[in-house]
């Protein structure tokens, strides 16, 4: 049964892919038979609590602004593809040291232990099951949460409260805030977080631009949209695959 109840996907939609985890990496940089040490939610919160042990979220930064383990390194990465190398330069001087690192639901953390004990690193452990079976675990054994927040899901809920703790900010106005949303322009549909505040100032937009844009009957968005260099979307002013917005437009002065 989920921890929070409602729709989830609305669709089923079958890919073949040659990777489950598309990190970019070359596959003679892993052996998948030789992964990191599986542990269970009360395992994990004992583990991580071991003096000179470490904790490395294995998501995105979009991911780990609403919830993460307390203490945990999360890494300031916008996809998987940079993850990894940016991971290993952030531990390079803890090769000896029990790094645990965690995911959503454990997948991304399988090629990532086992890359992290390819360049040598000794004692990689994972969380079993990840985020999901962790919420699932505590709540059912009755185990305190080392993990604060909101786990983040590629659904339509954007994500899914573990503790009542809020870590995020609007990208707006910087207040506590930890509910993800869509930009309610369609040509944009950058991801953000948003406060009902600022909800209520850009009408579920980004900026004043799409607020703008978004104003405008269909038939003037359509032409607009045709043009590349008129179509309004905050989300083309930066190459990166999820912008931070703050940033974009300099909101957090």
């Amino acid at each position: 049964k989920a921890v929070q109840e409602g729709s989830s996907f609305i669709k089923l939609k079958i890919l073949v892919k040659n990777e489950i985890v598309a990190y970019g990496v070359d596959k003679d940089s892993y052996d998948m038979n030789r992964t990191g040490q599986h542990l269970s939610a009360k395992e994990f919160n004992q583990s991580i609590k071991e003096e000179g042990s470490i904790v490395v979220d294995m998501r995105n930064y979009y991911e780990s602004e609403v919830g993460k383990f307390e203490n945990a390194i999360t890494p300031d990465i916008h996809r998987s593809q940079e993850l990894l190398p940016a991971v290993e330069d952030l531990l390079s001087d803890d090769r000896d040291k029990k790094v645990h690192l965690y995911c959503t639901g454990g997948i991304r953390c399988e090629k990532a232990s086992a890359y992290l004990l390819k360049k040598g690193f000794k004692d990689v452990y994972q969380l079993d099951g990840g985020i999901i079976q962790y919420a699932h675990d505590i709540k059912k054994e009755n185990i305190p949460s080392s993990f604060i927040g909101k786990n983040f899901v590629f659904d339509d809920r954007l994500g899914e409260k573990i503790t009542d703790d809020v870590i995020g900010k609007c990208h707006q106005c910087r207040e506590t805030c930890d509910q993800h949303v869509n930009c309610s322009n369609d040509a944009c549909h950058i991801l953000f977080i948003q406060c009902e505040d600022c909800a209520t100032k850009y009408d579920k937009c980004c900026s004043d631009d799409c607020k703008d844009f978004n104003a405008l009957d269909i038939e003037a968005q359509r032409k607009l949209r045709k043009d590349i260099d008129k179509k309004v979307s905050s989300a083309k002013l930066s190459t990166k695959f999820r912008p931070k917005l703050y940033k974009l437009f300099n909101y957090w002065k």
